[in-house]
């Protein structure tokens, strides 16, 4: 099959060097940013793509790894563009839009395209880091059963966890995703700042961090929590709030102490 990858972000990149490992065709990479766009480009040998006109007709997949807000505008414009070049040559062909955001359901597409459908992988990407995409979970929605079954079996060669899941639970996934991942690293970044000022280097805090996410393989999180917020110790929260320079992460600590032992309390 024939690809054209909108974006170039972090997404877009993991899913394109992804695609490019297994043996796929990917024709172009369209991103406004033409940096980006032709990084990206070199590294899965396609061509560049900054104007939205210039897209490949004749992709079979045309897969979007953007803002969630543009979404529906850029898919818009890809469509107009796509059939203006049909009516030119006269030839038509069927192609499959997908986007690969967690909160956007899939009818974002509804009226744009004919085939369409969603491939969501749960999970943090950074350009720098590498990431084994076959432990990476997708979950997979279409509009259709010709969509299911090609974005099901792209999803398969992607990955070895791969789900059948309508939107309103996929953003339900994204939500706990949310919670598991970016406020979780927010929290380290917390920790990170209230070293500020003292000869303690973050690093020092990888085990503690390593075996807390080891422990939750293990049992519940709720059953893993420790600490003065699930005894509710008073006198210790209240010494480490002083330490802490800012209102608004005062506020931060102090709803968590209560989510912490409100949550407890249900297993004590």
């Amino acid at each position: 099959m024939k690809f054209t990858i909108i974006g170039s972000g972090n997404v877009a990149t993991h899913i394109a060097l992804q695609l490019r490992s297994i043996g796929e065709e990917i024709v172009e990479i369209f991103s406004r940013n033409a940096d980006n766009a032709g990084m990206l480009a070199q590294k899965v040998g396609c061509r560049a793509v900054t104007d939205i006109e210039e897209i490949s007709a004749d992709s079979d997949i045309y897969l979007f790894a953007i803002k969630d807000d543009a979404l529906e505008e850029v898919a818009k414009n890809t469509e107009k563009s796509i059939v203006s070049k049909e009516i030119q040559s006269g030839i038509t062909h069927q192609r499959i839009f997908i986007h690969t955001a967690g909160s956007v359901p899939m009818d974002v597409f509804s009226g744009i395209t004919r085939h369409y459908g969603v491939l969501y992988p749960m999970q943090t990407f950074s350009k720098s880091r590498r990431v084994d995409f076959s432990r990476v979970p997708c979950f997979i929605e279409a509009a259709d059963d010709y969509t299911l079954l090609i974005i099901e079996g792209l999803a398969n060669r992607l990955s070895e966890k791969v789900q059948i899941v309508e939107s309103e639970k996929r953003k339900r996934l994204h939500l706990a995703a949310v919670f598991a991942c970016n406020l979780t690293n927010h929290c380290y970044r917390l920790a990170e700042k209230s070293l500020e000022g003292t000869d303690v280097d973050f690093r020092l805090f990888l085990p503690l961090i390593e075996e807390t996410a080891r422990k939750v393989s293990e049992m519940s999180p709720r059953d893993a929590q420790t600490g003065p917020m699930v005894r509710y110790d008073t006198k210790i929260m209240e010494s480490q709030l002083s330490l802490i320079p800012d209102e608004r992460t005062r506020q931060i600590y102090r709803l968590m102490a209560e989510s912490v032992h409100e949550d407890s309390c249900l297993i004590v």
